[in-house]
């Protein structure tokens, strides 16, 4: 297996795509609640600005911005989807099914998918690029007709501060 090495850009803004372990599952807007909590514990703990976020049934895309001189997005985000994971697994408790036996060995949940994609932001046409992909990957899916439609979205959030602006 290869050995990826993640660029280190302190004050990076990153694209992210995270996805369940089990595709098709509706996990992740059926316990948003769970997930949103495990994102503001993190973001208490390692503070990071939320440029995106799109939560889709069994993925999430989000791009943040890490404040100047810290580089450190993968323990941000494992710390999402342990606490997301640690919340799940107290209220619906754990499937042992749902865990391959190399997940059970490493202690893993079987929820999430053992990496993520990420994509460093490389100029403003290119975070603008990202930001229509978090906000159209809805329609995309097929889900709804319009990115206003989906309520799993930073689309609300950013439209609003355009609008009284």
């Amino acid at each position: 297996m290869s050995n990826y090495i993640r660029p280190r850009i302190p004050g990076a803004t990153v694209f992210f795509t995270v996805a369940l372990a089990h595709p098709g599952s509706d996990l992740l807007i059926r316990e948003i609640e769970p997930l949103r909590q495990a994102v503001r514990l993190t973001r208490a703990d390692r503070p990071f600005e939320i440029n995106a976020w799109v939560v889709l049934p069994d993925h999430m895309h989000c791009i943040w911005t890490l404040p100047e001189g810290d580089a450190d997005f993968s323990t941000r985000m494992g710390a999402i989807k342990g606490r997301f994971s640690r919340m799940i697994t107290a209220k619906v408790g754990l499937n042992p099914t749902l865990r391959s036996a190399s997940m059970a060995k490493k202690g893993e949940s079987g929820i999430w998918q053992r990496r993520f994609w990420d994509h460093h932001i490389r100029n403003p046409d290119d975070l603008t690029t990202h930001l229509h992909a978090c906000w159209n990957d809805p329609v995309r899916h097929g889900l709804v007709s319009r990115p206003e439609d989906w309520p799993f979205s930073s689309w609300h959030r950013d439209h609003a501060l355009t609008q009284a602006a």
